[in-house]
């Protein structure tokens, strides 16, 4: 696959929807992990990242104008042992119960499929990201709704073992704008990932649609010990 540009993915996209990079530093020695929120409606809108633990949660920005918590209020981010779980919605805390309990993180998923939200039936977009003993891997999974048709789900996962210094992996939820909005269709798109933890998370912040983002979590953890460093952008402030 062609190794490409995340500025350009991002800038030429005014609406990706809601977004998981994840990969590896360019020196080799972070895993990489990006999370990105967007929105067209007031609810969508009002929202904000907040830490949780090792994790992150969204948040109403103004509580008086939160109108229905269910598809916007939830964990992206949860981290089990040597493993963060990152996620567009509360399949984060299924992974998390059911890897805790063993099972994989393709099993805990199969008991879940795309959003309820017609016509959209925004797919649900997960990654996990596994590092232990100065080895790193990681996965991505997009379960969607076949051509739009509710009946139907499908079902994708994309394992990268042992990645490259300097690559990561980019899903998102949506195409493009439009009314449904276009489900996201084939790999997750091979992009590049440059400098520290403060270029990576601006060049993702600059480069989303100033109109339509929302909040941004990015983080960086040393492969050989497990430390983490943490960025947080909202846009409500």
């Amino acid at each position: 696959m062609q190794m490409m540009s995340l500025k350009k993915e991002l800038s030429g996209n005014a609406y990706p929807g809601r977004g998981i990079v994840i990969g590896k530093s360019a020196d080799g020695k972070y895993a990489v992990a990006a999370y990105f929120i967007m929105g067209r409606s007031v609810n969508s809108r009002n929202r904000i990242f907040v830490e949780d633990g090792e994790g992150i949660r969204t948040q109403a920005f103004d509580p008086a104008k939160l109108t229905d918590p269910s598809l916007v209020i939830y964990a992206p981010v949860r981290v089990l042992g040597n493993k963060t779980i990152v996620t567009n919605g509360d399949q984060t805390d299924t992974i998390y119960a059911m890897m805790d309990r063993q099972q994989t993180f393709e099993q805990a998923l199969r008991t879940r499929e795309f959003e309820p939200d017609a016509p959209n039936y925004t797919p649900r977009i997960s990654g996990i990201l596994h590092i232990e003993n100065g080895t790193y891997n990681y996965a991505m999974s997009i379960l969607k709704s076949s051509d739009g048709n509710p009946d139907s789900c499908s079902r994708f996962t994309f394992a990268y073992e042992n990645p490259l210094a300097g690559e990561a992996h980019f899903i998102h939820t949506y195409m493009g704008d439009g009314d449904p909005l276009p489900s996201f269709e084939g790999e997750p798109a091979r992009v590049a990932v440059d400098g520290d933890i403060d270029d990576f998370t601006k060049l993702v912040w600059e480069n989303l649609n100033a109109e339509n983002k929302v909040s941004l979590f990015v983080r960086y953890i040393e492969i050989e010990t497990g430390k983490y460093e943490t960025r947080i952008v909202n846009k409500n402030k």
